[in-house]
Protein backbone atom coordinates (compact mmCIF):
# COMPACT_ATOMS: atom_id res chain seq x y z
CA UNK A 1 0.00 0.00 0.00
CA UNK A 2 1.43 3.34 -1.21
CA UNK A 3 0.90 6.52 0.72
CA UNK A 4 0.45 9.76 -1.29
CA UNK A 5 2.66 12.71 0.32
CA UNK A 6 2.93 15.95 -0.54
CA UNK A 7 6.23 17.26 -1.12
CA UNK A 8 6.29 18.93 2.77
CA UNK A 9 4.75 15.76 4.15
CA UNK A 10 7.72 13.43 2.23
CA UNK A 11 10.62 16.16 4.15
CA UNK A 12 9.05 15.29 7.07
CA UNK A 13 9.20 12.05 7.34
CA UNK A 14 12.67 11.96 5.70
CA UNK A 15 14.07 13.86 8.32
CA UNK A 16 12.08 11.86 10.83
CA UNK A 17 13.88 8.64 9.75
CA UNK A 18 17.02 10.09 9.01
CA UNK A 19 16.97 11.56 13.28
CA UNK A 20 16.19 8.27 14.23
CA UNK A 21 18.86 6.45 12.14
CA UNK A 22 21.09 8.62 13.31
CA UNK A 23 20.56 8.39 17.22
CA UNK A 24 20.66 4.30 16.82
CA UNK A 25 23.91 4.29 14.92
CA UNK A 26 25.02 7.08 17.09
CA UNK A 27 24.56 5.08 20.52
CA UNK A 28 28.13 4.26 22.42
CA UNK A 29 27.46 1.79 25.39
CA UNK A 30 29.91 1.77 28.27
CA UNK A 31 30.36 -1.05 30.34
CA UNK A 32 29.78 -0.92 33.58
CA UNK A 33 27.28 -0.41 36.44
CA UNK A 34 26.38 3.35 36.86
CA UNK A 35 27.05 5.02 40.00
CA UNK A 36 25.57 8.38 41.46
CA UNK A 37 28.26 10.93 42.69
CA UNK A 38 29.69 10.79 45.79
CA UNK A 39 27.93 14.18 47.33
CA UNK A 40 30.70 16.80 48.48
CA UNK A 41 31.15 17.02 51.95
CA UNK A 42 32.15 20.49 53.37
CA UNK A 43 34.64 20.72 55.83
CA UNK A 44 36.81 23.17 56.52
CA UNK A 45 35.59 26.89 57.97
CA UNK A 46 33.18 27.04 55.00
CA UNK A 47 31.42 23.76 56.36
CA UNK A 48 31.36 25.39 60.13
CA UNK A 49 30.18 28.25 59.33
CA UNK A 50 27.28 26.81 57.24
CA UNK A 51 26.42 24.83 59.97
CA UNK A 52 26.54 27.93 62.50
CA UNK A 53 23.72 29.61 59.62
CA UNK A 54 21.96 26.21 59.70
CA UNK A 55 21.89 26.31 63.83
CA UNK A 56 20.95 29.77 64.48
CA UNK A 57 17.67 29.45 61.49
CA UNK A 58 16.75 26.00 63.41
CA UNK A 59 16.86 27.90 67.17
CA UNK A 60 14.83 30.70 65.02
CA UNK A 61 12.27 27.86 63.82
CA UNK A 62 11.52 27.46 67.61
CA UNK A 63 10.94 31.05 68.74
CA UNK A 64 12.54 33.99 70.55
CA UNK A 65 13.59 31.79 73.15
CA UNK A 66 15.77 29.35 71.59
CA UNK A 67 16.99 31.99 69.40
CA UNK A 68 18.28 34.24 71.87
CA UNK A 69 19.92 31.00 73.76
CA UNK A 70 21.59 30.07 70.33
CA UNK A 71 22.78 33.79 70.10
CA UNK A 72 24.09 34.16 73.58
CA UNK A 73 26.13 30.16 73.46
CA UNK A 74 27.42 31.57 70.19
CA UNK A 75 28.60 35.06 71.04
CA UNK A 76 32.60 35.69 70.51
CA UNK A 77 33.86 35.57 74.21
CA UNK A 78 35.54 38.65 73.75
CA UNK A 79 32.40 40.74 73.57
CA UNK A 80 29.82 38.33 75.95
CA UNK A 81 28.48 42.25 77.10
CA UNK A 82 27.40 43.25 73.43
CA UNK A 83 24.27 41.30 73.10
CA UNK A 84 21.06 42.50 72.56
CA UNK A 85 17.61 41.45 73.25
CA UNK A 86 15.53 41.18 70.05
CA UNK A 87 12.26 40.86 71.83
CA UNK A 88 9.96 38.52 70.14
CA UNK A 89 11.32 39.24 66.94
CA UNK A 90 13.29 35.89 65.36
CA UNK A 91 15.96 35.86 62.47
CA UNK A 92 16.13 33.69 58.92
CA UNK A 93 19.67 34.17 57.86
CA UNK A 94 20.73 32.73 54.24
CA UNK A 95 24.54 32.94 53.54
CA UNK A 96 25.80 33.24 50.16
CA UNK A 97 28.89 30.74 51.09
CA UNK A 98 30.48 31.57 47.88
CA UNK A 99 31.13 34.98 48.83
CA UNK A 100 33.20 33.80 52.15
CA UNK A 101 36.59 35.24 52.48
CA UNK A 102 38.96 36.34 55.33
CA UNK A 103 38.94 39.74 56.31
CA UNK A 104 41.64 39.87 59.17
CA UNK A 105 41.84 43.75 59.31
CA UNK A 106 37.91 43.84 60.48
CA UNK A 107 37.51 45.11 64.05
CA UNK A 108 34.10 45.66 65.55
CA UNK A 109 32.55 49.56 66.25
CA UNK A 110 34.70 50.90 68.70
CA UNK A 111 36.32 47.41 69.29
CA UNK A 112 39.39 45.58 69.32
CA UNK A 113 40.70 42.67 66.71
CA UNK A 114 38.58 39.74 68.23
CA UNK A 115 40.69 37.10 69.17
CA UNK A 116 40.46 33.58 66.34
CA UNK A 117 40.20 33.70 62.62
CA UNK A 118 37.87 36.21 61.14
CA UNK A 119 35.40 35.92 58.35
CA UNK A 120 32.92 38.22 56.20
CA UNK A 121 30.22 36.74 54.08
CA UNK A 122 27.12 37.96 52.51
CA UNK A 123 24.01 37.35 54.52
CA UNK A 124 19.95 37.82 53.70
CA UNK A 125 18.62 38.81 56.81
CA UNK A 126 14.60 38.14 57.80
CA UNK A 127 13.14 39.70 60.38
CA UNK A 128 10.57 37.67 61.89
CA UNK A 129 7.78 38.20 64.56
CA UNK A 130 5.44 34.81 64.65
CA UNK A 131 6.95 33.11 61.43
CA UNK A 132 6.05 36.26 59.29
CA UNK A 133 8.28 38.35 57.81
CA UNK A 134 8.48 41.80 58.69
CA UNK A 135 11.23 43.32 56.36
CA UNK A 136 14.58 41.57 54.58
CA UNK A 137 18.16 43.34 54.71
CA UNK A 138 21.34 42.03 52.34
CA UNK A 139 24.73 42.74 54.08
CA UNK A 140 27.47 41.14 55.15
CA UNK A 141 27.93 39.55 58.15
CA UNK A 142 31.09 38.79 60.40
CA UNK A 143 31.78 35.62 62.17
CA UNK A 144 35.04 34.26 64.17
CA UNK A 145 36.79 30.90 64.34
CA UNK A 146 38.48 30.33 67.67
CA UNK A 147 39.41 27.41 69.30
CA UNK A 148 37.44 25.09 66.51
CA UNK A 149 34.28 26.95 66.79
CA UNK A 150 32.08 29.23 65.41
CA UNK A 151 31.53 32.45 67.03
CA UNK A 152 29.24 35.43 65.77
CA UNK A 153 28.28 39.11 67.02
CA UNK A 154 24.53 39.22 67.99
CA UNK A 155 22.93 41.52 65.66
CA UNK A 156 20.95 44.70 67.72
CA UNK A 157 17.91 46.55 66.43
CA UNK A 158 18.24 50.20 64.82
CA UNK A 159 16.42 52.42 65.72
Amino acid sequence: MWLRLGVAEMRKLLLVVAAALCSAACTTTVAGTPKAAPTPTVTGPSGQISQYFGNLNVAGSKGPGPQREFLRETQHPDFTGDLCDLGDLTLREEPAMSTLRRDAKWRPQGGSKPRGDVYVVAVSVSVLRNGAALGEQIGLERLVLLDGKVYGFAPCPTG
